[in-house]
């Protein structure tokens, strides 16, 4: 029996036939170019790509993926301005990986690199979770998803945690039926939106195994490495420029400490540890100032963490006990 046939307002839903005849993406417009300069001159792919490099610290086999899929697209413009015929490709993907390891800044550009290259209509993405695609009760989870679909359409969808979608244990969980209208769209209308799952690499390769559609249409499955403690320091010092502060260096020293104790506890989360952990440590530092008042402070003062603002951490204390 075949599945319903969700369509969104104002967007004509093509077969779901895989087997049918190749799509030639029509967003994309021949520009006159015959090389690969040509295409990196008539958009901003190039920039966003350095801009990837230079936002993200380490993750050089994700950095390596994205310049391929690039590519691929790239040529496939040359050869679609060439007028050889070209199957739209499926450009859906999977980003695996544990939290804080920049899948959202990486998505974020991919949705960049996929409109410049005329691949969808904007360079807007939709982050959301099960909570914004599945209902409570009857008849709720598809005006929902489709909802959301419809904000998505002409960029990137990117579903954080998509594992939470399908729920086997509970009977009446919708989850599926959430499921069921994102397979059809990411087939029928795969032209005008680019869906990207999201979440750690265990669980999303579960949830692929018991939801083998789901799992064909992914094109494209990046794994996301956890950073090593000086690339985290680099990401501390990239986090701590932008907002005019810096460590001293005693406080260097125990932020690096700081980092080899926290990687080995539980819930480390990468990047987003460091971000907290560096508030945590402003937050000590505006109370060290505080408590002087009557102190003239300079610029000097005021951007200064000093090493007692990193050890008063309870990760500290966790060694000691």
């Amino acid at each position: 029996m075949n599945a319903p046939a969700y369509n969104l307002p104002g967007i004509t839903a093509k077969t779901s036939n895989p087997e049918s005849t190749p799509v030639v993406n029509s967003v994309v417009a021949d520009t006159g170019a015959r090389t690969v300069a040509q295409v990196m001159a008539q958009t901003q792919v190039q920039q966003v790509m350095d801009a990837l490099d230079r936002d993200l610290v380490g993750l050089k086999p994700v950095k390596s993926r994205i310049r391929d899929i690039s590519a691929l697209l790239v040529i496939d413009r040359l050869r679609l301005n060439l007028g050889l015929a070209a199957q739209s490709p499926s450009l859906h993907m999977c980003f695996s990986g544990n939290p804080g390891t920049g899948k959202t800044t990486v998505a974020m550009r991919m949705a960049q690199i996929l409109h410049e290259l005329g691949y969808v209509r904007s360079g807007h993405l939709v982050a959301v979770t099960r909570d914004d695609l599945v209902g409570q009760y009857i008849g709720h989870t598809a005006p929902k998803t489709k909802e959301v679909l419809k904000k998505a359409m002409g960029g990137v969808l990117f579903i954080d945690e998509a594992y939470y979608l399908y729920r086997p244990e509970n009977e009446r969980d919708y989850g599926q039926e959430a499921i069921e209208i994102l397979l059809q769209v990411m087939e029928n209308q795969r032209d005008d939106l680019v869906v990207i799952l999201a979440g750690y690499k265990d669980r999303m390769d579960t949830f692929f195994m018991s939801n083998p559609g789901m799992n064909s249409r992914i094109a494209h499955h990046i794994d996301f490495p956890d950073y090593q403690e000086d690339e985290l320091a680099q990401i501390a010092q990239h986090m701590l420029s932008a907002q005019n502060y810096r460590l001293n260096e005693e406080a260097e020293k125990a932020f690096a400490k700081y980092l080899h104790l926290r990687k080995q506890q539980p819930h480390f989360a990468n990047a987003r540890s460091v971000r907290n952990a560096l508030e945590r440590a402003r937050l000590r530092q505006a109370s060290r100032l505080f408590a002087n008042p009557n102190k003239e402070l300079t610029a000097d003062d005021l951007s200064t963490l000093n090493a007692e603002d990193i050890l008063a951490s309870r990760v500290f204390q966790h060694e000691k006990g």
